[in-house]
Parts: structure tokens; sequence; C-alpha cells
């Protein structure tokens, strides 16, 4: 077995997931005309902080997700083993060693709302096949009797997953790979598979791609049935599409995307699809992954992103500084979008303690900024400098000063050319008591900050400035 396992020091470099094709080409966005899925959505926005979490058997080694039984010659997919054939029966039998005694999902949830975060997407099934819920339409999953796990009372992880953080008021997203590399009805045995796509024409053998289609149509439905209130539904595999001809697709991969949404949302209405990568009428929002834009976007969007290297558990990964992260998150909602940071649990079952740490740090200044953050808009220029500006629904305009790596005071004046105050508008500092003294200049606005308030600063890394009406002449 050691023969075969990753190289841990591959997955250090390993910072981005695979590049989709249609990614590479920016597709008109079409909102939906629902006016439930409106309505989610609008308040989907105003959550700002997600938490997503990719976990299942392959924690065990410390390595990618899925990638490694890829037979493409790419850095995420290479493995140290010089035979295909029996890397992947190894990596298929993790799932009779897979047993994460240590799984407490109401402790996941408390860290999450502690760090401020406001909603889950959890990897119900990445691209490898594994059902990390009890699907009753195939046997390689957490709850089969193959799996040490399936005598725990929580053996579904999905609904326990999905239980605690509802009850923590999250809203709650499923995350579902529409590939499926274990399915053959999708990697069919009886050819070789040389790359991500189904490794035989669907056009030539409409039977069992439709085999497949009621496959996927079918633990969709059991996932949008059999646990609860699900708010999104994130598809991921955006070379399963119906667009033949593109690089990485060459089949028509059409799994009747209107026919999924319509019977996903008929158990689950109002519900936010976003067929990532895909572009169309089921991409309710956009998701920019392991980057930020650089400017606003006139959509929904979000960017997913991994706290350290990897989107799997990695005992040797390097995690962001909270400084980082913070500045991230603000940046991201100066243009508008949400922040779904990524953490892998270990194959025991926990999250690791550093990411423990910096998630309590996050939350730490999000206690006294979350003001600035939850609910806000973007306001044009967005960003001057180091301070990123957001404005919330009463009009009030938020500058939020990003701290340089060694800057532990806060300066005695803050200066913002952008805009000016409204006369009479009163300015504060979002954790300290009473209000600023300010004034227009020719250039802009100047606000001072008092000496001993510049000297113990509220929070660190990033100070938010309440503006509560901007001259907008």
């Amino acid at each position: 077995m050691k023969k075969i396992l990753f190289p841990f020091g591959l997955f250090l470099t390993f910072l981005l997931s695979v590049p989709l094709a249609a990614q590479e080409e920016e597709t008109a966005y079409i909102p939906p005309d629902d006016p439930l899925v409106q309505k989610n959505l609008e308040e989907w926005q105003d959550l700002k902080f997600g938490f997503m979490m990719h976990w299942g058997p392959y924690s065990q080694w410390g390595i990618v997700e899925s990638w490694s039984i890829c037979s493409e010659d790419v850095p995420w997919c290479r493995r140290n083993a010089e035979d295909y054939t029996e890397y992947k029966k190894a990596y298929e039998m993790l799932k009779t060693t897979f047993n994460p005694g240590l799984f407490d999902p109401e402790s996941w949830a408390k860290a999450a709302k502690d760090a401020g975060m406001k909603y889950l997407v959890f990897t119900t099934k990445h691209h490898d096949g594994f059902s990390m819920f009890d699907t009753k339409l195939t046997d390689y999953k957490i709850t089969d009797e193959h799996c040490p796990f399936h005598k725990n009372p929580r053996a579904d992880v999905t609904k326990a997953i999905f239980d605690a953080f509802r009850a923590e008021g999250f809203k709650v997203g499923a995350y579902f790979s529409k590939p499926d590399w274990h399915s053959p009805y999708y990697w069919w045995p009886y050819f070789a598979t040389p790359d991500r796509n189904v490794n035989y024409n669907p056009e030539k053998y409409p039977e069992r791609w439709n085999k497949f289609k009621e496959f996927v149509h079918g633990q969709v439905e059991e996932l949008m049935t059999n646990y609860g209130d699900v708010d999104i539904l994130w598809l991921d595999g955006g070379w399963v599409q119906p667009r033949p001809g593109i690089k990485h697709l060459p089949w028509n991969q059409d799994i009747d995307m209107p026919g999924l949404a319509a019977m996903a949302r008929s158990h689950q209405p109002g519900l936010i699809v976003v067929d990532r990568a895909v572009g169309g009428k089921y991409e309710n929002y956009r998701t920019p992954e392991q980057r930020v834009p650089d400017k606003p976007l006139p959509y929904p969007w979000e960017t997913c992103m991994t706290m350290g290297g990897s989107w799997s558990y990695n005992p040797l990964d390097h995690y962001k500084p909270t400084r980082q992260l913070i500045h991230l998150l603000v940046d991201i909602v100066s243009k508008g979008g949400n922040f779904l940071l990524n953490v892998g649990p270990s194959p025991q079952g926990e999250l690791p303690p550093v990411a423990l740490q910096r998630m309590k740090e996050i939350g730490a200044w999000m206690k006294v900024n979350g003001q600035a953050i939850y609910g806000t808009r973007p306001v044009a220029p967005y960003k001057e400098g180091n301070i990123c500006f957001t404005r919330g629904k009463s009009g009030e305009v938020y500058a939020i000063y990003l701290a340089g790596e060694e800057e532990t005071k806060i300066p005695g004046q803050i200066h913002i050319r952008a805009f000016r105050a409204a006369p009479g508008t009163r300015i504060s500092l979002l954790g300290v008591n009473g209000n600023l003294k300010w004034k227009n200049a020719e250039d802009g606005l100047v606000i001072y900050v008092p000496a001993k308030t510049a000297t113990h600063p509220p929070a660190a890394h990033a100070w938010s400035f309440r503006i509560d009406k901007i001259d907008e002449r």
C-alpha cells in the first residue's frame, strides 16, 4: 500500500482544481424567472460567508479528492504508482477502512457559526462516485456494510451534517458531482478511461447513457427528499453538458438539466441551482474558483477557495494566515460576491486544529465588523488603495481599511478621495462607542482617529468606518 500512496509534498503545490473549458468562455448570465428562486438568491447574497467541506475515504491517504484515478497527464491527476489498475483498485478499497470515529458535526457547525459563516456546501458525492449519504442506488457509499463506519448511528453523515448546521441557523447546500467515475454507466468497464469524460459516445449507446441519466436524477431526488430543507444544489463537473466540440468535451453529455432542476424544485421549492461552469438558466450564481475577480461582476457570484492548498485533507498542508483570509473576505464582499471557504476534515472526522484557530480568529473580527459585511452591496469605486467600500441597506457606506502586515495601529487620519460625507452626517468606527471627527477636503474626506483608539483598535487586520451618508452629488 505504501508504494501507491500519493506523495504529500505534491499537494503543497496543488492550489487550483482542474480548469474547465466551459469556464474559459464567458457566457451570458440568465437570471432565474421563478420569484421564489429570486427571493432565495437575494437572501443568499446577504449571507456573504459560507463553509465548504471536501471529505471522503481519500482523506485517509491525504490526497487530492478523486483526481488521482483520472488518467489525464496534469499535476492534480498524478499518483505514486506504476500500475494504474492496481492503484484504482486500492483507491476504491479505501471504503473498507473509512471509519471516522471522531465525527462530531455539531462541533463543526458551532465552529463555523463562531467564525461568522452563514451557509454550508458539503460534498455529498465527488467525481470518484463515493456517496457520503445513504443512497439506495449504489453500494459504493459510506453506509454500505463493507464500510466499517456503517455501524455508527450517524453513518449517514450528510444527514447528520445538514441537521447540525440547520440547527445553528445555516442555509444548507448539497455539492453533487454530475460525472461518476465509479458508475459503469459513465465509465463503462468495456472501454479504457483516457480522461475525465464518459468513455463511450452517448449518442452511439443511448440506452447506457439513459441509465446514467436515471442514476443521476435518482440520486439527486434522494438528496432532495430525504435530507430536510435544502437551499442550494451545487453541481460540479461542468464538462457533463450538452455542448460537444469544446476542449475536454468530446461527447454530448446531456443529463437533461431542465428535467433535473424541475424535479429538484418540485421537492425543494425555490431551490438555488448552481450548474457551475456551464452557464445558462441553471447556473443561478457563478463560482470563480481559487480567485477573486478584478472588479465587480454583474450577476450573483461566489469565490470558492481553500483555506490551505488542497480541497481535501492533507496533513502537511499550509493554511492561509488569518489576515489574508479576512482581507479576501472584504475584497470579495466589496465587489458584490460571497466567500465560500473550504476546509478538508481529517480521516478521523475532525477539522484540523490550524483551521479551527483561523476560524476562531476570523470570528473575533466578524463580531466587531460584521455590520460592514452582512447584507451589504457594492458601492463605487469599490476599492481605493487599501480601503474597500460596501453599502448597507439603509444607505450607509462602510470604508474598511485593510491593515498592512506589520500594521497594528490605526492611522490618525484616514483620507478617502473617492467621495465626501454629506453635511451633518455621523461617522463612527465599528467596535468603538461614539462618533469621530471628520472634514470634507478639496480632495475628498478626512476622518480623524483619536490616539487612544488608534493605539488600541477594536479588532486586528482590518478596521471598518461607518459613514451614515455620503455626498453623492
